[in-house]
């Protein structure tokens, strides 16, 4: 049988070679980057590609952000590029890989906040030097980790060279290219709603946004008719009459300015006619016959079963031109300690035209909050109001001049109950429900944005930040906006649908917002007037500015004394620093 054996095994004709039977992978790898390292592999594909004169390849590589043990993302992310830098270096370019990180921002801040919190200390406890020397150094430890498994999964690189955003170096050419933005105008401070994250304190862009859902509570509320603004007697069918708004956000209640209706949608004025009993519905409703509500008639049917409205009849159509003439009542403004707050001196709340209003849910009004919404802040400027409530802080919680829900906070922002509802919802409800406004209230759980660090449900708060306009012209006659589309049309996609994906993102982006509320980043290095609010332009400040960054860093900003900046022609008094 052996020499059956054999005998076969003599007719397979295979090439002999060195390879062990056994890959041994576990031991052979380490000893495979050893040697890589020992004959310093990268300097010598330089010297290779110098000697060729190869055409250069260069792969722009995000980089990642020093915080953290490498996990299969970036694994996946790394090893991938790595095999297109191989693949072209081997096809005779000259492809030079020099890793990089991110060190500044809320992903290290957020983690060294954690670990004050961990010793007892809120980050408001903190000296910003020493908060911002911490996170340097919490940056530079995960660097060094992150470099040697980096390296440890075979990235060919310039590891002993990489590049970081907290290198002075580099936070000196971000001021170089802010302070560009500064001198030629394209750079203004609006109090405006952004993203706002109450549970980190700051405003958050696009990119650092999530959606998840969220369970709320939505609420329908009665906005009482209180005439035509231009002097028409009301009609019979009216008087007593409300328009029905719809809004899954209640804490926004106190901040409602005007109601926001489309000319494009069909509205009705429906008459309560029958309620079932309470024994049937087992609580008392809100809604009582006799009731009139104005509401989209797409939308009768859902506001008719969530108010569980036994009948009624729809009494007459209302037009666009009525509507836009009509005032109404804040539905707290009969509230005795909430009289004066809601009256708004007699303005009453409008009815605005706007085209972001649909029939698509709730009840074809919107209640327009314009410190706590874009579309609408943007639909209460356009009819030129330019008054911006303030009514949330920092914190999520009401400023100390909104009466009676002074101190109430939207969201919980510490704690186990981090991110849920805080009493701020509770209490404007039960407000309504006592002014006998609300009409009908229901949980929902729907997409709602949350920030990707901390989790926590986000909202929308007025609040003077730092943009760069997108629609403004420049010197060469071109906006923000014109020039990011083209070069994004010039420039090749592999797949091609990531072009239209990222033109859609630039296409209908708003004004860049470029400040955070934090400690840890490149500051904005203004200095604005402290009468005129004028951003200082003056280029040897500037070349003031620069120098000291390049020297010593962006810490400088916070160290250095103001004089240092601006030099023997301008007072220290009359400037603030923007930290």
């Amino acid at each position: 049988m052996a020499d059956a054996k054999g005998a076969y095994r003599d007719t397979l004709f295979l090439p002999e070679t060195d390879f062990p039977m056994r890959a041994g992978l576990p031991q052979r790898e380490p000893e495979h980057l050893k040697r890589w390292e020992a004959i310093d592999l990268y300097a010598r594909q330089r010297e290779d590609a110098a000697a060729r004169g190869a055409e250069r390849f260069i792969l722009h590589d995000g980089p990642p952000y020093a915080n953290g043990h490498l996990h299969t993302g970036h694994a996946l992310n790394k090893i991938l590029k790595d095999i297109i830098v191989r693949s072209h270096q081997m096809m005779g370019f000259d492809a030079n890989y020099v890793p990089g990180w991110d060190c500044h921002g809320l992903p290290i801040e957020w983690k060294v906040e954690e670990a004050f919190r961990a010793k007892g200390k809120a980050k408001r406890d903190v000296p910003t030097e020493a908060f911002r020397r911490e996170c340097r150094t919490y940056a530079e430890k995960w660097v060094e980790i992150q470099g040697e498994e980096f390296r440890r999964l075979g990235v060919i690189g310039d590891w002993k060279r990489p590049y970081t955003t907290m290198a002075f170096a580099a936070e000196a050419a971000i001021v170089a290219e802010f302070l560009k933005f500064s001198t030629s105008g394209q750079l203004y401070r609006g109090s405006k709603p952004v993203m706002w994250s109450p549970v980190e304190q700051t405003a958050l862009a696009e990119a650092e946004v999530e959606y998840r859902d969220h369970k709320s509570t939505q609420i329908w509320v009665k906005f009482p008719v209180t005439g035509f603004g231009d002097g028409r007697e009301t009609p019979e069918d009216l008087a007593g009459a409300s328009v029905l708004i719809w809004t899954t956000t209640p804490w926004t209640i106190p901040a409602n300015r005007a109601v926001s209706f489309s000319p494009a949608i069909a509205y009705g004025v429906y008459e309560v006619t029958m309620m079932p009993s309470e024994e049937e519905l087992g609580f008392a409703p809100w809604a009582k016959p006799g009731d009139r509500l104005i509401l989209a008639d797409q939308l009768a049917a859902s506001v008719q079963a969530a108010a569980k409205i036994g009948d009624w009849k729809r009494l007459r159509s209302i037009e666009a031109a009525d509507l836009s003439a009509l005032s109404l009542r804040h539905p707290l403004a009969d509230i005795d300690e909430l009289t004066t707050f809601f009256h708004f001196g007699g303005r009453g709340v409008p009815l605005l035209a706007g085209e972001h209003v649909t029939d698509d849910a709730g009840t074809g009004f919107v209640h327009t909050a314009p410190g706590h919404g874009v579309d609408d802040y943007l639909v209460w400027r356009a009819n030129g109001h330019t008054d911006i409530p303030d009514t949330v802080g920092p914190d999520g919680a009401y400023y100390d001049h909104v009466p009676f829900f002074a101190g109430l906070k939207v969201l919980e922002t510490e704690g186990k109950k981090t991110g849920r509802d805080g009493p701020a919802n509770k209490a404007v409800i039960d407000k309504l429900i006592a002014a006998e406004a609300l009409l009908a209230r229901a949980p929902l759980t729907h997409s709602y944005p949350h920030s990707w660090r901390s989790k926590a449900p986000i909202i929308f708060r007025n609040t003077p930040q730092w943009f760069i306009p997108m629609d403004q012209k420049g010197e060469e006659g071109q906006t923000l906006r014109e020039k990011a589309l083209a070069a994004i049309d010039a420039t090749a996609f592999y797949p091609e649908a990531g072009r239209n994906r990222m033109r859609s993102m630039v296409e209908g982006r708003p004004d860049w917002l470029v400040s955070r509320q934090r400690a840890w980043g490149v500051p904005l290095t203004l200095l604005v007037h402290k009468q005129t609010s004028e951003v200082l332009k003056d280029e040897a400040v500037n070349a003031r500015i620069l120098k000291a960054v390049e020297e010593k860093g962006a810490d400088v900003w916070f160290d250095a004394p103001a004089e240092d900046f601006l030099g023997p022609d301008y007072d220290p008094g009359q400037w603030e620093r923007v930290e």
